[in-house]
């Protein structure tokens, strides 16, 4: 609740700031309208369903890149407890790819795929998998000998030993990696479709760009923070419910 009561204040200074600036006329309507006007184009973006349309958009493609990301990811982790060579020979590969900015392939996604789906997902994938195989990877790798011993002397199978073991152990480090990725995925998808998609958040602030309509813009601002932050509590509420271990603090 102190949380909430922090948001509501730094949120009402800033509201209380720009109107302060809009009042004393210090930028011009047309670069920074108003709350008022803002919240005009809010309500009608909502009545239409046309801020809705865009929403659940850009919400089904991180759900998809992220389901695609967390099986990658979940696969370079194993591999890197079953096959630890062969994952050092992959390890150059990876690390060189979780350094390229995935919006910086985009003008090579477009023209390898066109502009449908597909280049959003890549970069969705490639922006969430690294986060999510580096937390898999080390809450897999952490599993102490002796946990591990208890699996040889219940004589589980190595299946069952990762299963019932190896597993549980890591799941705080895979959901933190989760986390991680959920909000880069969020931001990195929004860029990508600036670039090249007919609807969901960031096509919607390119085109009201491309018209002037700064008010609309900046609804399509609020609206990525508010979907970004509601997905990121939603994940931190769930964990929160069904996980009884290895949480703390930072889930709140």
């Amino acid at each position: 609740m102190r949380r909430n009561r922090h948001g509501l204040v730094v949120t009402g200074v800033v509201v209380g700031a720009w109107w302060l600036v809009c009042a004393l006329r210090l930028k011009s309507a047309y670069v920074l309208p108003p709350p008022d006007r803002v919240w005009e184009a809010a309500v009608a973006m909502t009545t239409s369903g046309e801020l809705a349309r865009h929403v659940v958009t850009s919400l089904g493609r991180v759900g998809a890149g992220f389901a695609l990301a967390f099986a990658l990811a979940f696969g370079v982790g194993v591999l890197a407890v079953v096959a630890p060579r062969v994952h050092a020979y992959l390890s150059p590969a990876l690390d060189f790819l979780k350094n390229v900015p995935p919006l910086a392939l985009i003008p090579l996604l477009i023209l390898w795929f066109g502009i449908g789906e597909t280049p959003k997902l890549v970069v969705i994938v490639l922006t969430a998998v690294f986060p999510m195989s580096m937390g898999i990877t080390k809450g897999l790798r952490s599993c102490g000998q002796d946990l591990l011993d208890v699996g040889t002397s219940l004589h589980l199978s190595p299946a069952r030993t990762f299963v019932l073991i190896r597993l549980p152990h890591a799941l705080p480090d895979v959901l933190v990696g989760m986390r991680v990725s959920l909000g880069y995925a969020w931001r990195a998808l929004v860029g990508a479709e600036m670039f090249a998609a007919a609807a969901g958040l960031g096509a919607l602030i390119v085109d009201a760009g491309n018209m002037a309509r700064s008010d609309k813009v900046i609804v399509g601002v609020i609206a990525i923070g508010a979907v970004g932050l509601a997905t990121d509590r939603l994940f931190a509420r769930l964990v929160r419910r069904y996980l009884r271990w290895g949480i703390d603090d930072s889930w709140r």
